[in-house]
């Protein structure tokens, strides 16, 4: 089916170039003209499928909250070009696709529910210390040198350390996690069969550790998440082992990637708007983490340049319309959260970082029955690490021109490849504490 143009474009306006290296680098320019000329906006993806792109923020919510788009893939008859290519590469070989991602109620509310149940705030609250105790080792481990990449030494290994600590991991097998992990993030918005490697090995990994603690539930160390989610249950109802390994890979797959792109996308906004880094930075320093700010900062940063562009695949089940288009049954609807954020219909000087920002309804973890059920740890986790990355290297400072830095070629999450810093060396003493290198 050939792609309908838009009046916009009829009338000599054609939209911007999408999904290019320039757009992948700042694709507010583009999302802009989108969100005046064409708000609901029919493109052919890199990938070959054609999906409509929606970004205005009241056209957003509502699509975000519409039973009539599904989050369950049957519901789209992909063309032989395109087929394989919506969801996450690998999970349908790996039989994986029975996560909070890809299905709608009652199957959703069950789901949900069940791994509510495990997932507690008061479960991820208790978490923190080993949160703090993670953040701290990692800057440990270069905070002599003057220099680091952030990406790659710290706002990757700390996501997906404390969710492997969270559900369970052993210690012994967490660096496969890690390199299945990056082998994702490297190739997301690349080449498929790497990705679908690691998957196929986590997801074996993965039933087999709920097989071995299925056997020893009920002994002492039982307290991770992966036993609350076996043991989980409602009116007699639990989780199957595949559901229990589905989530498992869904909350480690999506819980460590928004973090990364949390904690890199953050500190270089910070970085990049000296101002406002100083203006926390005065506020951490009177008041503590109890800081009022901290938590605005922490709310509009996630606006601002958020870790997830888009948010996932959504199919219409029905013909409806949405934004003035009429959206056909079948077609895919993916909801461009990066644009939406930054809608002044919505947002007073949307284009500015403002950490002071109180009116800030933001789209960041999603809306509707499908809000982010890990946002509490991400916030968790990237509260964490800007905090600590602001005390312990107060002078931390790009080491490269903010033009140079290259942003990962990806549909759903927006991160940078690397985020090279420099700050003053600082000896790490026996209190964990730091001083000057001379």
């Amino acid at each position: 089916m050939s792609v309908p143009s838009h009046p916009a474009a009829a009338q000599g306006e054609p939209a911007p170039p999408l999904f290019t290296w320039e757009f992948a680098a700042d694709p507010y320019p583009a999302y802009a003209w989108l969100r005046e000329h064409a708000p609901v906006h029919r493109t052919r993806l890199p990938s070959g499928v054609e999906a409509w792109l929606v970004t205005r923020y009241v056209d957003a919510r509502q699509a975000l909250a519409d039973a009539r788009l599904s989050k369950n893939p049957a519901h789209h008859e992909e063309p032989e070009h395109a087929k394989g290519k919506t969801g996450i590469p690998g999970e349908r070989k790996a039989e994986l696709m029975t996560h909070l991602l890809n299905i709608d109620p009652p199957d959703h509310t069950r789901l949900r529910r069940l791994v509510s149940k495990a997932f507690t705030p008061r479960r991820v609250a208790a978490f923190a210390p080993r949160v703090q105790q993670l953040t701290d080792r990692l800057i440990d481990g270069f905070a002599e040198r003057g220099e680091a990449d952030l990406i790659h030494e710290f706002a990757f290994p700390l996501p997906i350390y404390a969710i492997c600590d969270l559900l369970g991991v052993p210690a012994e097998d967490q660096d496969d996690f890690r390199d299945w992990a990056g082998m994702m993030i490297r190739h997301g918005g690349g080449p498929r069969g790497g990705v679908a490697r690691s998957v196929k090995k986590m997801r074996g990994y993965l039933v087999e550790l709920i097989h071995r603690k299925r056997e020893t539930l009920g002994e002492a160390g039982d307290d991770d998440l992966i036993s609350g989610l076996i043991r989980a249950s409602d009116h007699g109802e639990h989780l199957t082992e595949g559901e229990a390994a589905a989530m498992a890979f869904i909350l480690l797959f999506a819980g460590f990637e928004t973090t990364v792109n949390l904690i890199g996308n953050g500190t270089f906004a910070l970085l990049t708007h000296p101002e406002q880094r100083a203006l926390l930075q005065r506020s951490l320093a009177e008041e503590g983490e109890g800081s009022p700010l901290l938590d605005t900062a922490v709310e509009e940063l996630l606006r601002f340049d958020g870790p997830v562009e888009m948010a996932t695949w959504r199919f219409a089940t029905e013909p409806l319309r949405l934004g003035g288009r009429d959206i056909e049954r079948g077609d895919p609807v993916l909801v461009v959260l990066a644009a939406a954020d930054r809608d002044p219909a919505r947002f007073d000087r949307p284009d500015t970082l403002d950490l002071t920002r109180r009116d800030n309804p933001h789209l960041g973890y999603g809306h509707g029955i499908h809000y982010c059920l890990g946002a509490p740890l991400a916030r968790l986790e990237g509260r964490a690490a800007l905090v600590t990355l602001l005390r312990r290297l107060p002078d931390l400072q790009l080491a490269a021109a903010p033009e140079e830095l290259r942003w990962r070629g990806g549909l759903i999450m927006r991160g940078l490849r690397t985020l090279p810093v420099r700050f003053a060396p600082a000896a790490v003493t026996s209190s964990g504490d730091v001083r000057s290198v001379p």
